[in-house]
């Protein structure tokens, strides 16, 4: 990395930090799977939701927050200066600091609650707005068990500890590429809409996506993913006013990263571009 950011031994301490807490959210979701849990909706709208099942679109469980609270409970010990952003709580201990932890306990809680085995715990580390460390613990992997997708920046992709390499059937004509909406449109590809940005974001680095396009993803959605993507060589893509854009930077150095927010694309490069040529095409 250039100078003024971390060396490699801070990044590896990070990283084996990460991976911990990401673990942590696994062991915790395992141990209640199939058990009744307790579970609120955060209102979408002001006033009373009454019972219009149609309004309950993001749920709460009870083991979200206490995956968060046990991870923010761990960074105080190991990082007590360092800033949080998570998504069932608002504190930020640290705001302003260069270095912020993105958290997401459980990404994918609407397919938890249901049983549906397609989520993740994600934990993402940004330095003055950019995703340098990330561990994803997800339901499914590559190996067709639950496990770890972790890297740092400048350092290999790996899956429980070991180098994960992508390899490629050349007889696979028509990949797979997560939309929004699952809907294929016209690309190389079929898609698929696993309800986790998170777990998109791992499949796309261990190379089971092509491509991954997110509507509206929050930070703590995507952090950890990004830095998977960037470590096993995929691009991100950041659209604004201006238009697509490829940076993995979230913030810059006098934003919130707590404020950021909006679409999203990971993939390899040459099917980024082409994502991208067939939305310019469309809209």
């Amino acid at each position: 990395m250039s100078a003024g950011e971390p060396d490699e031994a801070m990044l590896i301490d990070l990283e084996t930090v990460a991976v911990e807490l990401a673990r942590l959210g696994g062991a915790e979701i395992r141990a209640t799977m199939g058990t009744l849990l307790s579970v609120s909706y955060k209102p979408v709208s002001s006033g009373s939701l009454g019972q219009n099942s149609a309004m309950l679109k993001d749920p709460v469980s009870e083991v979200d927050r206490r995956v968060e609270k046990l991870i923010r409970l761990r960074l105080a010990e190991a990082f007590p200066r360092h800033d949080i952003i998570g998504e069932e709580m608002d504190e930020r201990p640290g705001r302003g600091h260069e270095w912020v932890w993105a958290v997401d306990p459980i990404d994918g809680t609407a397919n938890f609650v249901n049983g549906f085995p397609m989520f993740a715990s994600s934990v993402g580390v940004l330095f003055r707005g950019r995703p340098v460390v990330g561990a994803v613990w997800c339901s499914a992997s590559h190996a067709l068990a639950p496990g770890v997708y972790h890297a740092r920046c400048g350092g290999p992709l790996r899956f429980e500890g070991t180098e994960l390499h992508r390899t490629e059937n050349p007889a696979v004509r028509r990949g797979l590429a997560g939309t929004p909406d699952g809907a294929t449109g016209d690309g190389p590809w079929d898609a698929r809409k696993t309800g986790s940005a998170a777990i998109e974001c791992a499949f796309v680095a261990a190379g089971l996506l092509q491509v991954s396009l997110f509507a509206t993803p929050n930070i703590w959605d995507v952090a950890g993913g990004i830095a998977l993507v960037e470590a096993a060589g995929g691009t991100v893509w950041q659209r604004s006013a201006q238009g697509w854009t490829e940076t993995a930077r979230l913030a810059n150095q006098d934003a919130d990263p707590g404020d950021w927010r909006g679409p999203l694309i990971v993939g390899e490069t040459s099917a980024a571009e082409e994502l991208i040529r067939q939305l310019g095409s469309s809209g």
